[in-house]
Parts: C-alpha cells; sequence; structure tokens
C-alpha cells in the first residue's frame, strides 16, 4: 500500500527527491517484511527460537525507525527525524546478525544462545 501511495497519491505533491526517499522506505520495508516471513520459517527448523525473536525484534524495530522515518520525513518535513533512520538500519544489520548465529547454532537446542 505505501509503494502504491508513493507512486500514485505523492508523485504530484512532492518532489522527485521526496519520492525517491519515499520509494526507499517502501523497498525496506518490503524487503525486511520478508526477512520477517523467513523467520518465522526458521523457526519451524532446530535454531534458536531465543535468537530468531530477537532477530525479528529487531527486523520490525528496524522498518518502524528506518522506513517509518523516512515516510514521515517525506510527509512531514520534519528534519530532526533523519538521526532516526540510520538507527533503524542499524537494528537491519543486528536482525540478520542474529539470524546468521542462529543458523550457525543450529542444532544445539532451540533455547540456547
Amino acid at each position: 500500500m505505501a509503494g502504491a501511495f508513493g507512486a500514485h497519491a505523492l508523485r504530484a505533491i512532492v518532489s522527485e527527491r521526496s519520492l525517491e526517499v519515499f520509494q526507499t522506505g517502501v523497498q525496506y520495508q518490503m524487503i525486511h517484511g520478508l526477512g520477517l516471513i523467513l523467520i518465522a520459517i526458521l523457526g519451524a527448523l532446530d535454531l534458536s527460537r531465543r535468537l530468531l525473536v530477537l532477530a525479528a525484534g529487531f527486523l520490525a524495530a528496524g522498518v518502524v525507525m528506518f522506513s517509518g522515518s523516512l515516510y514521515l520525513l517525506v510527509l512531514t518535513e520534519m528534519r530532526w527525524l533523519g538521526p532516526v533512520t540510520p538507527l533503524g538500519g542499524l537494528c537491519f544489520m543486528a536482525g540478520w546478525v542474529l539470524v546468521v548465529i542462529a543458523g550457525l547454532r543450529q542444532g544445539k537446542g532451540k533455547e540456547s544462545l
């Protein structure tokens, strides 16, 4: 929905650069939404449930902070939101690192760290 909103409703309202920023938020939201689905699927394997839950939390927080800050930046022009975006990016990275660690520790028990 966010992509369609950006492509249709925002095109006539915001600058081309702002539209690119909005589309970046949409792209990262979509990728990390798929990442959350992957984590749910990995939960059925012999991976650390604790690490996967943490990873999902970081990805969800990243979507809110990264994509959310970009959406609000475009829609409200509140420039103070700019520093929130990299924090969301750090959450994305932490989430993916936790998925990798969970994969590397496969077979060591669902509750192990």
